[in-house]
């Protein structure tokens, strides 16, 4: 990972983007002149397919959905400990949306109270990788580890990674409880094993 520059304002940053046509751009939500959510959303408008990821000491799920919502790829908060910062980073650029869980949580209970529409499938969901996907789908139909392996063509150990992988980004705790998710946000579609 290289940093290619470091600015301080909403008008350098728009530049900066502009000149170096970064990959991943982490911003401040409270810069100087402008909000950072106002220019992450800006920078956006222009260039999709940039990753930006809010980086404050603001705490507020009413902000995460404000970022998710503009297209942001994540919001970290400044007291992300190294190692999971950098794992988070990665996750950006493997088409992962990265929350920290106590705010993830915190935007998709207030769900109702704002009107933000998709916010499940905003800040969990929309994570999955499609191999996750099919992986959901075959546990909503009930499929157990040994069948999902056979029907993918991967290993058993690849099926627990990508039931992990699933388990983690849904934030739930057992297949069952990522299966009713798939089924309540209509992440699958039902019926029986083909």
């Amino acid at each position: 990972m290289d940093v290619v520059d470091v600015v301080t304002t909403a008008e350098a940053a728009l530049e900066a983007v502009a000149i170096r046509e970064p990959e991943l751009i982490l911003i401040d939500v409270g810069l100087p002149d402008r909000s950072g959510l106002d220019v992450g959303a800006e920078i956006l408008r222009e260039h999709p397919d940039i990753k930006v990821v809010a980086l404050t000491a603001l705490a507020d799920a009413g902000a995460v959905r404000e970022a998710i919502a503009a297209g942001f790829s994540g919001y970290l908060t400044k007291d992300t400990q190294a190692d999971a910062f950098v794992h988070a980073l990665q996750g950006v650029m493997d088409g992962q949306i990265v929350v920290p869980q106590r705010l993830g949580r915190s935007a998709v209970s207030q769900n109702g109270s704002n009107g933000y529409p998709g916010t499940n499938e905003g800040l969990l969901a929309r994570q999955l990788t499609p191999r996750e996907l099919e992986v959901l789908q075959l546990l909503a139909q009930g499929a157990a580890s040994a069948e999902i392996a056979r029907r993918l063509g991967v290993s058993p150990n690849t099926v627990r990674t990508h039931v992990q992988g699933i388990l983690t980004k849904l934030q739930v705790h057992s297949r069952l409880e990522a299966a009713a998710f798939a089924v309540r946000h209509q992440l699958v579609k039902i019926g029986p094993p083909a």
